[in-house]
């Protein structure tokens, strides 16, 4: 096991996502996973509050940020990664399975053609098993899709950040019905998770609580998820997981922010070119979902 990572969580009320700061103690380099862009979806007004948050936070202790980490095109809030690299002058990195994500949403939205779906919008896309450091901790990429096809989880020394994966144990796992998504596909990805070492701790993308529980939580080991996980802990098969996932997905709405959100994300959080009165638009795809 790699050196023991230093973490702290900022938890974005609007979306309940976890924003997590992964840092080595010894060099004092950080990374940042899953920044969110404050979004009013019916003023269509953006600010950077919640990312000025993590980077006061990287100021007063003393932190060098080294990366934006990305762990997939995210659906339920928009990014603030573009806005962390102009402020930290640090670069951007996604799952090269972005490119597949970009191809479908591009053509859903019907983008201009300038845009090009080859991951360009970020400053590195990761290979399953890539390898990289953050200052002394060791990193390794790890690919895991089934939510989307762009999702990884990202191994920082003795930690692992899943994105919306796998969540915590008495919440489960992630939707598989967006475009791309499979639930075959995702309990394989959720066993390379498990695969881990037992202590392995494991930070969620979001949390909503469950029936009985009052705080929000986003922080769990891998041996908890083996044997506690309501969807795939205790050894559960693949075919019980995909009945399950599917038959739940078929109930789920769309996320609230799912248009906005995507149609920025995959521009590596960019908003869309200005039209002629200097404003930028999103665009709100009509009986095609």
């Amino acid at each position: 096991m790699s050196a023991r990572a230093q973490v702290h969580t900022f938890f974005h009320d609007a979306t309940n996502t976890a924003q997590h700061l992964v840092w080595c103690p010894e060099t004092r380099q950080a990374a940042i996973i899953d920044p969110a862009l404050d979004f009013d979806a019916k003023a269509g007004r953006t600010w950077c509050e919640a990312a000025d948050e993590i980077i006061a936070f990287i100021y007063e202790n003393d932190l060098k940020a080294a990366w934006v980490l990305e762990t997939h095109v995210h659906a339920d809030h928009l990014t603030a990664a573009p806005y962390l690299k102009d402020k930290l002058g640090v670069p951007v990195g996604i799952g090269a399975g972005v490119r597949d994500v970009q191809a479908t949403f591009s053509a859903l939205f019907n983008l201009e053609p300038e845009f090009s779906p080859d991951g360009s919008q970020f400053n590195h896309l990761f290979e399953d098993g890539e390898a990289f450091s953050v200052g002394s901790l060791s990193c390794r990429v790890i690919h895991t899709p089934g939510h989307t096809p762009a999702c990884v989880t990202y191994l920082i020394g003795d930690t692992a950040f899943c994105g919306d994966t796998i969540f915590m144990p008495d919440f489960g796992t992630a939707r598989c019905d967006f475009p791309g998504g499979d639930a075959a596909t995702l309990y394989g990805s959720i066993q390379k998770i498990l695969a881990l070492p037992g202590e392995t701790r494991l930070f969620v993308g979001h949390d909503y609580k469950t029936k009985g529980r009052d705080s929000f939580m986003w922080e769990t080991t891998v041996a908890a998820e083996r044997d506690d996980n309501v969807h795939v802990g205790g050894g559960a098969t693949q075919g019980d997981f995909v009945t399950m996932r599917e038959g739940r997905d078929a109930g789920l709405p769309v996320p609230m922010l799912m248009l906005p959100a995507v149609q920025v994300n995959i521009r590596g959080g960019a908003f869309p070119p200005a039209e002629p009165n200097g404003v930028s638009y999103l665009k709100v795809p009509l009986n095609a979902l």
